[in-house]
């Protein structure tokens, strides 16, 4: 599994550990809810800000976003 499709996992993860929609976690991100749905598939590269943005948005720091992934 890639790297981001890896992260993309770990992020549908914690959204659905909060019982989140992706609208949930996409609003509070300020990221748009189509851009969501692509970095969950694998398909988006992400920069460190919108990931940031996200972690933040979870209640995580940017360290616990990244718990599990492996280099591949």
């Amino acid at each position: 599994m890639t790297i981001n499709k890896q992260l993309g996992a770990r992020i549908r993860y914690l959204r659905q550990q909060k019982n989140w929609s992706m609208e949930d976690l996409a609003l509070e991100a300020g990221i748009n809810r189509n851009y969501l749905c692509d970095l969950e598939r694998g398909s988006r590269n992400p920069t460190v800000n919108v990931l940031n943005r996200i972690a933040k948005a979870l209640d995580i720091n940017l360290s616990t976003l990244f718990e599990g992934i492996v280099e591949m």
